[in-house]
């Protein structure tokens, strides 16, 4: 029994055998932000054999009263959040393997990922990526595991394919609206107490003792000290087009993944190219130069217009500050970019 695990060992649906299972298993973790670095980091010190983080943002200050791997440094030079994530779990602990992608999480970027990932962490901002997840779980046969916060108010509920209803069984379809953090804020606790639900499921996984696992959708208000939980057996459905005996996967097509979209709850639109782009940097500087400040480092470039912000991605994908607006977002990417 190695000292750097010696406590996680002693802990018996652990010990020494489920020690060397972790160490053998690959985790895939699905957005950096808030609960992407609670996860990950938990993942990164539990000693993990292999964890891929997958996120298409970049840190800005606002991250920093939640997403506990950043640095004001990063939030300066707008590191994406999975080279930030990676530099930090690094020092951590150098004995696990970290890929970080910074990507959309779109079904042809995730799917030779997922076939071989022993665990699905759900830590996006949106419900169109995870009900993706769900699919790509369902098809490929991987658990994931679903949380959510905002506010003070956290959900979590764990999908094991074949076994459990599935997130399309129990919401039917893609929620639309609702409270996001920037609408409504939300409180680092809540983050806390859904990262550790869904840690701690993950690590039943991984040690496979299946008979831990938490077969509830569980939720809480941790301000107004609330929690609640409801068993979700009776809602698998057989004719569920995700998961049932005439399964479709319907959000792995093409025609339902956003080519546009406004960012969760932001003043932000994201345009994504059909086929990926890969920009000159060099030349793009120069061009942009012309409309704004120009600041760049080796895997983006921004330039600040007198009221939007552009910021490109090596892979060709566009975020335009400043605006809700798909379609003046468009005009403005073809008129700087086209």
């Amino acid at each position: 029994m190695t000292e750097r695990y010696s406590r996680q060992q002693l802990f018996q649906p652990v010990g020494n055998k489920g020690q060397q299972q972790i160490r053998s298993k690959h985790v895939l973790v699905v957005g950096a932000g808030a609960l992407g670095s609670a996860s990950a980091e938990a993942l990164v010190r539990a000693g993990i054999g292999k964890l891929t983080l997958v996120d298409r943002d970049y840190v800005e200050w606002s991250n920093l009263q939640r997403q506990q791997l950043y640095t004001e440094q990063d939030a300066q030079n707008k590191l994406p959040k999975a080279v930030a994530a990676k530099n930090r779990l690094r020092q951590i602990n150098t004995e696990v393997k970290i890929e970080a992608l910074v990507m959309d999480a779109q079904p042809a970027n995730l799917e030779g990922i997922v076939q071989t990932a022993d665990v699905i962490i759900d830590a996006t901002d949106n419900f169109d990526i995870r009900f993706i997840l769900n699919d790509l779980s369902h098809k490929y046969e991987v658990p994931w595991i679903y949380g959510s916060c905002v506010g003070s108010y956290g959900t979590t509920y764990t999908v094991i394919p074949n076994v459990t209803p599935c997130l399309h069984c129990i919401l039917k379809k893609v929620p639309v609206g609702g409270a996001t953090c920037e609408t409504a804020g939300i409180i680092s606790p809540a983050v806390q107490i859904v990262a550790a639900y869904q840690i701690t499921e993950a690590l039943k996984i991984l040690v496979e003792d299946v008979e831990a696992l938490r077969h509830t959708f569980l939720t809480f208000d941790v301000w107004n000290n609330q929690h609640a939980e409801f068993k979700t057996g009776k809602m698998k459905s057989d004719k569920c087009s995700s998961c049932g005996s005439t399964r479709t996967y319907p959000y792995l097509a093409y025609e339902n993944q956003l080519k546009t979209e406004v960012l969760c709850g932001r003043e932000t639109v994201q345009i994504r190219p059909s086929q990926r782009h890969l920009y000159n940097f060099d030349e793009l500087e120069k061009r942009l130069k012309k409309q704004g400040k120009v600041d760049r480092n080796p895997y983006l470039l921004s330039c600040q217009l007198p009221e939007q912000r552009f910021v490109i991605f090596q892979d060709g994908r566009v975020f335009i500050h400043g605006t809700n607006d798909i379609q003046f977002a468009r005009s403005l990417y073809y008129r700087l970019l086209g």
